[in-house]
């Protein structure tokens, strides 16, 4: 039932949705960290699934390699590409069975069948929904030993260049709260846990090169929020600073730093996003950071966990807004948001304004099993959650709304299930919204008072009481310039005066982008010029221009067209941006669009409510619904569009012998299957009494652990470096071990 402003519960996603892409009008592709999930796939956990929109339903996808906290993007033919995670694991968090060289991470488990994924590239093929998930045409192409990174990459941005190449930047080697030691006396590599470096896929040749920034904001520079600028410079935003970047010339050119010491990165996690480029602000883009946390420097700790107790430290309510591309740029504050937010994420719909939603009023992101406070996790009052309060009420943002109103809740209602770390949200392509996910656990974790969820929520923002608009004639594909096209409105998409219902429509293309950690990789937001034609018998004719002929402003790649008419979007229609490939783009000039051309005394014949559907006959879909820009491409075709043909011809010749490979996997492990009741969040803001809301502290004390404390309580500063886990994955106190030397892979491991 989609009663506008609210929540409504859709179906199980078999797995905790870290990850999520819209891959079709019909499909979302999901994905989890590698962990103990009842569902099973070919003999193991599953943690990839594909949801079908018209069904609420999922069924299981496999992926060979650790995603835990990847990073994706889209491409320019309409597939998705995740890039990094972690190193094998076993149940509990554990490190693989089978380890790396120097015994500081693993390459598989026996247990959960997954593989070493820190340097992995999985490519994804676009299907029909009533393809076979599980075949090597429609599956993910996830074989490190044909297709990998330079270099190991956790928790590293992603942002794609006007040509459709994707900028890697930044990360982890693997696990850490947060991406230094302390003393931080090595802040480029800290002893080669971190990787300050950047690389390109495709790759560029040569060792990928140090980027100074990453340097300079060691520590807090996790997931850096990325923005490619009109000029092909990108937008770089991490701990405290900011940069307009170079990425060709590996140039940087300092920006004003973030006013009040509100961190926006990982594990703050801002929320962030480009707000709408549209032909009234001359497709400028300005930039929104909204909340975080203002914590000290000292306090945020080191790889093994905060050095306090992060949960009683409230979220900021701050907002920023930066428009780098004009002649000083400087940050200017911004209406604050009503509660304080971390891993708060914001959701560009077709309208132009942004949902708000998820997130909790205290803490930060990450799990935990101890603090710099707390060192006996019997003490943890959240179990590993390192964030308290859910925040269950949902705001939006207008950009175009003075100083002073720009937030609103009004007639929005609360969702009832906490959705703090690991938790997504992403546009559909009917203008609703999919919540998923939330698991601040290091494994599943059915009892935790922020527990494993695998139940999905739609949100239906306030315009679906409004007439949809149909559509017809959008085009499959939209070029950088050039002729305009035309899209017929039928009289049954509007009531009341023709004329008023042409003039005041808008035509936006949306991509929803690729969502983990409270971002969406991606997103973005451009309103196409247009005028219309008003016929006698009340339908119109838009008249839209290409998207203007600068590909840095609107990358190649995928996209849904939406037409708006007094604030209500139709269902979007699948478009690609671009020429489909990785190079220079066609760009031409801009052709005039004829004049608008009205009609006195015509009316639309739809009523409000009537009917909240449409469908498109010339949407770049397939019956199925789905793009035809990849589906039934196999994956030797997939793989040889995005990493050429030289590559394609190893990929084809080594890909029988990969899959000769892979073992027979089988899970060891026991999984509760007893799902934790959905009930809302008395810990929370806007929400009904949870029934943790009273849990006193040391209530937890029975929770299953992995791990095996000495008794040793030496401050953050200078002890937790020597935890470490034995080959049993149990961690253990290492005496020889020297003070602030995390390696590659060193410390309390699953302090994550």
């Amino acid at each position: 039932m989609s009663t506008p402003g609210q929540f409504a519960l859709a179906g199980n996603t078999l797995i905790s949705t870290m990850m999520m892409l819209v891959g079709s009008s019909s499909l979302v592709y999901m994905l989890d960290k590698a962990e103990g999930n009842a569902a099973q796939v070919n003999g193991h956990p599953a943690w990839g699934s594909v949801y079908d929109l018209t069904t609420n339903k999922a069924q299981v996808m496999d992926v060979r390699t650790n995603v835990f906290c990847a990073s994706g993007m889209h491409l320019p033919n309409g597939s998705f590409v995740t890039f990094g995670g972690n190193g094998a694991i076993g149940p509990g968090g554990a490190m693989g069975s089978r380890l790396n060289p120097g015994g500081w991470s693993a390459s598989w488990d026996v247990d959960y069948g997954d593989f070493d994924g820190t340097k992995a590239i999985r490519i994804l093929n676009i299907c029909d929904k009533t393809d076979n998930f599980l075949s090597t045409k429609c599956g993910w192409f996830d074989e490190p030993e044909l297709l990998s990174m330079k270099s190991q990459r956790w928790y590293s941005a992603a942002e794609a260049t006007g040509t459709g190449e994707i900028v890697l930047i930044g990360g982890f080697t693997s696990g850490g709260y947060i991406n230094r030691n302390w003393p931080n006396v090595d802040p480029a590599y800290e002893g080669g846990a971190a990787n300050p470096t950047f690389e390109f896929y495709p790759p560029r040749s040569g060792d990928p090169p140090v980027m100074q920034f990453m340097v300079s904001t060691s520590g807090l520079n996790a997931y850096a929020h990325t923005f490619l600028m009109p000029d092909g410079r990108m937008f770089v935003q991490a701990n405290l600073s900011t940069v307009l970047w170079d990425f060709n010339a590996n140039v940087e050119t300092p920006l004003p730093p973030m006013p009040n010491g509100v961190v926006r990165v990982y594990p703050a996690s801002g929320a962030v996003a480009m707000l709408p480029l549209t032909p009234e602000n001359n497709w400028t883009p300005t930039i929104l950071f909204c909340g975080g946390s203002d914590m000290p420097d000292e306090a945020w700790g080191n790889y093994s966990f905060p050095a306090i107790n992060t949960w009683d430290y409230p979220a900021s309510k701050d907002c920023q807004r930066i428009s780098p591309t004009d002649p000083s740029p400087a940050y200017t504050t911004d209406d604050a948001m009503a509660d304080g937010r971390t891993m708060g994420q914001f959701i560009i719909l077709p309208t132009g304004k942004l949902l708000l939603l998820n997130g909790g009023a205290n803490g930060t992101a990450g799990f935990s099993q101890a603090t710099g406070q707390t060192s006996d996790f019997s003490q943890m009052p959240f179990a590993e959650s390192l964030a308290s309060g859910p925040v269950f009420t949902p705001s939006l943002y207008d950009p175009e709304a003075p100083p002073g109103k720009r937030w609103s809740s009004a007639g929005l209602g609360a969702s009832t299930i906490p959705r703090l770390y690991h938790s997504t949200a992403i546009l559909l392509p009917d203008a609703s919204v999919l919540v998923a996910g939330s698991n601040p656990n290091i494994d599943v974790n059915l009892t935790a008072p922020f527990p494993t969820n695998y139940q999905a929520e739609i949100f239906y923002p306030p315009y679906f009481s409004g007439l949809r608009p149909k559509t017809e004639g959008v085009p499959s594909q939209l070029g950088y310039g050039g002729s305009p096209f035309d899209v017929l409105v039928p009289s049954s998409s509007y009531a009341g005066s023709a004329n008023t219902a042409a003039s005041g429509t808008q035509v936006t293309i949306v991509r929803p982008g690729f969502t983990t950690h409270a971002m969406n990789m991606g997103q973005r937001f451009l309103r196409l010029n247009s005028t219309y034609t008003v016929h006698s018998n009340g339908s119109f004719t838009l008249h839209v221009s290409q998207v203007p002929p600068n590909p840095n402003l609107f990358q190649p790649g995928p996209a849904f067209l939406y037409v708006v008419i007094g604030g209500t979007p139709s269902i979007g229609s699948y478009v690609i941006v671009g020429n489909g490939g990785i190079g220079a783009q066609n760009v031409a000039d801009v052709q005039a669009l004829p004049a608008s051309v009205g009609l006195d005394g015509i009316a639309g014949k739809g009523e409000s409510g009537s009917e909240t559907s449409s469908s498109n006959s010339a949407s770049g879909t397939d019956s199925g619904g789905n793009p035809t820009s990849t589906s039934g491409l196999g994956t030797g075709a997939i793989v040889g569009l995005v990493v050429g043909p030289a590559a394609l011809l190893a990929v084809v010749a080594g890909i029988a012998v990969a899959v000769l490979r892979r073992r027979r996997r089988q899970a060891r492990v026991a999984v509760l299957v007893n799902q934790y009741p959905m009930i809302g969040g008395g810990m929370g803001v806007g929400g009904a009494a949870h029934p943790y809301a009273n849990v006193p502290l040391g209530s937890h004390a029975d929770l299953s652990t992995p791990y095996e404390r000495s008794g040793r309580t030496d401050s953050f500063v200078n002890g937790h470096d020597r935890w470490q886990e034995d080959d049993l994955g149990v961690a253990r106190w290492r005496d020889d071990a020297p003070v602030a030397s995390v390696g590659a892979d060193t410390g309390y491991r699953r302090m994550r």
